[in-house]
């Protein structure tokens, strides 16, 4: 019994571990017949109150009503297990037992991803673990924790008093009179350099004016403008394709595109042959070495018919 139990919870985590995986690389991550695990990104924000900068990341959600089998997680699993689509989809619902099974006496753990439990109504609540960050832009940073800086109060400083000692002696007459004479010249001087000051910053108001106003007033022309580049962007060809079948009749040949993109393939019609035949390709690549990879897998897992061809 402990042997088998631990054999679960090993199974669980490596279905868990696929959720979490794929949630670094895409919004959403469908577990059929089960609920769909959403992403959406938030920016960096600040708490004030703990003084905490937190970076941007993508804050998770599960909505229960995301169970149709979009061939995302079984693709990955069965590439991961080098096992058929099929086989993936079954052992993802034999997962999709457990976690049933488990969550009607306890939670399930998901990976980092979060835990998942019913509530008294017997919906499913899901609580996300904040500590996980599946925004890979925002790798390496963390939340950030500062010391509050308290604000110095101004401080207003009063000036020293004045304070004038009197003279014992009295300044002969002669002197003061000097004075008087030298501060009368002083202010003559400084109101004469006030006046050519001001005249000064009034010929350099009117220029300016004089400048701006050619400047509104002028008009531009480029006889000899530079010569508009275009530029080509060539979008990569996919002419190798892994051929599923030739039908006769085209109802037949949509069928089997339903059927090969409702297990996962990019599958696509390539028009009509020589024959007259429709053409159904299991999926299309840029390169023959890929096509070749990519047939050697099909025509052991999915069909021995199929094969390739260069178009």
């Amino acid at each position: 019994m402990k042997l088998y139990i631990e054999k679960a919870i090993f199974v669980l985590m490596t279905l868990a571990n696929y959720i979490n995986d794929l949630l670094y690389r895409y919004d959403c991550v469908i577990v059929p017949n089960f609920g769909g695990f959403v992403t959406n990104t938030i920016g960096a924000r600040v708490n004030t109150t703990t003084h905490t900068f937190y970076p941007p990341k993508k804050q998770l959600t599960f909505n229960a009503y995301l169970q149709h089998n979009d061939g995302l997680l079984a693709n990955y699993i069965a590439s991961d297990k080098n096992i058929s689509f099929e086989e993936a989809t079954t052992f993802i619902a034999s997962e999709v037992a457990e976690w049933n099974k488990n969550l009607k006496t306890t939670s399930v753990e998901v990976a980092s991803v979060g835990s998942l439990a019913l509530n008294n109504a017997g919906q499913v609540v899901f609580e996300p673990n904040l500590t996980s960050n599946f925004l890979t832009e925002s790798f390496g940073l963390a939340e950030v924790t500062t010391p509050s800086v308290e604000r110095v109060k101004e401080v207003t400083v009063k000036p020293l008093p004045v304070v004038f000692e009197e003279k014992s002696k009295t300044i002969p007459l002669y002197i003061r009179r000097a004075a008087v004479a030298a501060v009368f010249v002083g202010v003559a001087y400084v109101g004469w350099n006030g006046v050519q000051n001001q005249q000064q910053q009034e010929l350099l108001a009117n220029q300016e004016e004089s400048v701006q106003k050619k400047i509104q007033s002028a008009t531009f022309v480029i006889e000899n403008p530079l010569p508009t580049i275009n530029l080509n962007v060539s979008k990569e060809a996919k002419n190798f394709h892994i051929i599923a079948g030739a039908f006769q009749d085209v109802h037949n040949a949509e069928n089997k595109l339903a059927e090969l993109q409702n297990k996962g393939y990019e599958a696509t019609i390539l028009g009509k042959n020589k024959f007259g035949l429709t053409q159904v390709a299991f999926a299309s690549y840029a390169t023959k070495e890929e096509a070749r990879k990519a047939l050697e897998i099909i025509k052991e897992k999915v069909s021995e018919d199929a094969w390739l061809l260069a178009k």
